[in-house]
């Protein structure tokens, strides 16, 4: 009985042509020399060429057809930022490992299981065999890698250390998400609860509050005003519930849409957000330590100041220190220090400016904003942990409340009833 197994072969890298735009993928089927089974996916212009190509390579061919495509997602997932953290990790992995940047970005494509995310890779992987640097072939793709990013790379380029720079670039990304990941749960959290609070306040007044109103009406006698509220409330809902549904859903839209098209929307919403008590000391580290990261790592890949600084202002996370750090860019372009600059914004803590300060007189910049950056990722950790501590009996009092008032609510004139009889 002959052995089965399953290998996956892929043509290697062609020349580009008009032919390679006609490429299309195939799976097949066959027998080696061994009469040991395979099957694998590959690029051809039709199935008679991959029976040659796999003839000349020992594989005697059974089935060969075109891959069929998913019926639903085929155009595959959006491309998120944790992708392209993980991609920047294999590529500095895999350049530093001795590999050349072509063949491992083909290692990379073929190890994507998210179409959108293999075709990027692989126009990447066409434009550099067609002569495009790296960071030409990643500026056809500026969604997915931003303005730090791409300068980075070019800095990269041009020194000559290319792998180095994609390594910083791949610990760079990595703790930025981490620090992502950490402040949306502490603003999840507190959301999710309200959520919560409001589909089981919906439910009690839809379905359960009508059941005990249809028992108050034979007692035949007036009910106490808490229960009326509760009861005219659960009519509301009944009635209505639809247009309060669609209130909800509208009003967080509207939001959304407009806080992402009005900058003046946006940054007052942001400094409101870091007014709020807990949730905004949260926000306030959180955008120092991406300051400080961010300069730091741009500083040290040999990117000039000044233009380090515009790239960093759009990774702070806020518009209230979007809008600092070009004042701070616009300061250091007329010669006064970092610390100084810093400092005329009245948002950095003293500790941040005089550690900015020390690195200037130093010549050490970019490694006392590490440090300023991990001082500040470890107090925004510090600070959800606490958080989550927080809310989680401030919650359960919530939720209590909540339901506990409507029970009682309903019960009221049960009791009141048992008092006359």
């Amino acid at each position: 009985m002959s052995a089965t197994r399953s290998a996956v072969r892929k043509t290697a890298p062609a020349p580009v042509d008009r032919a390679t735009s006609q490429l299309a993928p195939f799976v097949w089927e066959g027998t080696d020399k061994r009469g040991m089974k395979m099957k694998g996916e590959q690029l051809a212009k039709n199935a008679n060429m991959l029976k040659a190509e796999l003839r000349r390579q020992g594989i005697t061919p059974g089935v060969v057809k075109p891959k069929p495509k998913p019926l639903f997602g085929s155009a595959g997932k959006v491309i998120t930022p944790k992708d392209i953290a993980f991609f920047s990790r294999q590529m500095a992995t895999m350049m530093k490992s001795g590999v050349p940047i072509v063949a491992s970005l083909e290692i990379i494509g073929g190890g994507q299981k998210n179409p959108r995310m293999k075709a990027m890779v692989d126009q990447i992987r066409t434009d550099i065999e067609g002569g495009s640097s790296l960071y030409e072939s990643i500026s056809k793709h500026p969604v997915q890698f931003d303005e730090l990013y791409r300068n980075l790379v070019r800095a990269g380029e041009s020194a000559g250390v290319l792998e180095t720079v994609l390594d910083t670039i791949a610990n760079y990304k990595e703790n930025i998400e981490a620090l992502k990941g950490k402040i949306k749960k502490a603003l999840f959290y507190p959301a999710t609860v309200i959520a919560v609070a409001i589909i089981v306040s919906a439910i009690l007044l839809i379905f359960v509050v009508p059941q005990f109103e249809a028992t108050f009406a034979s007692f035949g006698a007036d009910l106490p005003a808490f229960t009326q509220l509760i009861v005219g409330a659960s009519r509301f809902m009944v009635a209505y519930w639809w247009a309060f549904l669609i209130v909800i859903v509208g009003g967080i839209s509207a939001l959304l849409f407009f806080y992402k098209r009005s900058p003046a929307m946006q940054h007052g919403l942001d400094r409101l957000i870091l007014k709020i008590p807990v949730i905004g000391q949260i926000m306030h580290n959180s955008a120092i330590a991406r300051f400080a990261r961010t300069t730091a790592v741009t500083f040290k890949a040999g990117v000039p100041l000044v233009e380090a600084l515009e790239s960093v202002a759009g990774a702070t996370g806020n518009s209230v220190y979007e809008k600092a750090v070009y004042r701070i860019r616009d300061d250091v372009s007329v010669g006064y220090p970092v610390n100084l600059a810093m400092k005329q914004t009245n948002l950095f803590p003293h500790m941040v400016i005089q550690m900015a300060a020390i690195g200037e007189e130093a010549g050490a910049l970019d490694t006392m904003l590490f440090k300023v950056a991990e001082y500040y990722e470890q107090e925004v950790n510090n600070a959800v942990d606490a958080l989550s501590s927080l809310l989680e009996p401030m919650i359960m009092i919530f939720i209590g409340g909540v339901v506990g008032s409507m029970v009682i609510g309903m019960y009221l004139p049960i009791f009141k009833l048992a008092a006359t009889i």
